[in-house]
């Protein structure tokens, strides 16, 4: 059994995802970092420091980041290896960019608090506040909340306005699941009465909300809240996330991803001012670029289907098909080309960026897609050796017979 849950007007939300072990390799590590370091950058600039935490604490977007990235599309692997690009991307420029990113897994976690007060000595934050508020998000998770998961990842990320938002992870070992927590300052008035209300979702199922009147609440109430969640689970929401390991054609959609499909390979669309500011760019490429873009400038209700956004750069298992290096080198150096554009004053090209998930958008009020998402993928794999295709099994082969076209509507 698997789940996602999104709460939307949220103090906390929580998705669960299946374990799954090992470690990402380093040619997609160093790049998941370059990569979600310019995207930090991007909605920093554009949207403000606030705006990034709210995404931090929205799960499906989270979980879209990770499927960005590379990252396999609903593994707890996402939470760990997303969080350590990140904190490896921002701690480097925290002085620039006001973001710090502390704790992490396992012994990094407990470092959470002296990372804190170095952080407080360092923008004049109250550093005893800090911490207090890192344990006792924490302690709600792992403590208050019976829920079968035992903390082992939490990370904290503070502005240098003192608003800051918590992403941790539990793990149950019996289920082989993990489940994530999203925190968000700015709309969390206590943490001890009622934390979490106004937590509701959209069209996604049954939302629970483990902790409602939770300081209210006796111990025997936690615990027949607890008892009456599988049964529910089980029956509601394994239709969201399920566990398998493949992306289906059920888990995305269709509407959404062929729009940009549309918008990266169809001659008829390549005349568009857009894509002449990004002369030299490839189908393959602004097809990444529009996904990128998109968790960028998108608005919430954009990420119900987290994993459209692995066809941006593929999952380092090979699913939906492997991650293509050449293309993930060039959407990492277009955005950092674009931000450094915009920083002196020359913001065309970060504009054409963004214009590209408008543009998607648009195009998608007017599209009825056909049955294309086999035929994509196949499509994919089979050109994955063109653009440096790799997974952790290692580098993609020219297949034998590579002749299909890509055929987005009937």
């Amino acid at each position: 059994m698997s789940a996602f849950l999104y709460f939307r007007d949220m103090k906390r939300g929580h998705a669960d995802l299946p374990l799954h072990y090992g470690t990402v390799p380093p040619w997609l590590a160093q790049r998941m970092s370059l990569l979600g370091g310019a995207i930090v950058e991007a909605i920093i600039i554009e949207y403000g420091r606030s705006a990034l935490l709210q995404r931090l604490s929205d799960p499906f977007w989270f979980q879209s980041l990770g499927c960005v990235l590379g990252m396999d599309w609903h593994s707890s692997g996402i939470t760990t290896s997303v969080m350590n690009a990140l904190k490896k991307a921002i701690n480097k420029r925290s002085a620039e960019l006001g973001v710090y990113v502390c704790g992490g897994r396992g012994k990094s976690s407990r470092q959470t608090p002296s990372e804190l007060i170095e952080i407080a000595n360092k923008t004049g934050l109250d550093g005893d506040e800090l911490v207090r508020n890192s344990r006792l998000s924490a302690k709600v998770d792992n403590t208050a909340i019976q829920d079968g998961f035992q903390l082992y990842l939490h990370s904290f990320i503070v502005t240098v306005e003192g608003e800051w938002a918590v992403v941790q992870q539990g793990m149950n070992g019996e289920s082989r699941m993990a489940r994530r927590y999203h925190w968000l300052s700015s709309v969390l008035t206590s943490f001890i009465e009622e934390p979490h209300t106004s937590v509701c979702g959209e069209n996604q199922g049954l939302i629970l909300n483990l902790t409602d009147k939770l300081a209210a609440s006796t111990k025997g109430r936690i615990l027949e809240l607890t008892k009456e969640i599988p049964d529910r689970l089980m029956r509601e929401v394994s239709i969201i996330l399920p566990n398998h390991h493949e992306v289906h054609a059920e888990n995305v959609n269709l509407k959404r991803l062929g729009a940009a499909l549309i918008l990266a390979h169809e001659k008829n669309i390549s005349d568009i001012e857009s894509l002449l500011l990004l002369e030299g760019v490839g189908p393959r490429t602004v097809q990444s670029l529009t996904l990128v873009s998109e968790v960028i400038h998108g608005t919430p209700s954009r990420f119900s289907d987290p994993a459209r956004f692995s066809f941006a750069h593929g999952g380092k298992d090979g699913h939906p098909f492997p991650v293509p290096i050449r293309v993930y080198d060039q959407t990492i150096e277009i955005f950092d080309k674009a931000i450094h554009q915009a920083k002196l004053g020359d913001k065309d090209k970060s504009d054409a960026l963004k214009n590209l998930s408008k543009i998607s958008q648009q195009i998608e009020q007017g599209y009825t897609p056909n049955d294309y998402f086999d035929e994509l993928v196949q499509y994919e794999r089979n050109t994955s050796y063109k653009y440096g295709g790799k997974t952790v099994f290692g580098d993609s082969k020219k297949p034998k017979d590579e002749g299909m076209q890509l055929k987005l509507w009937d």
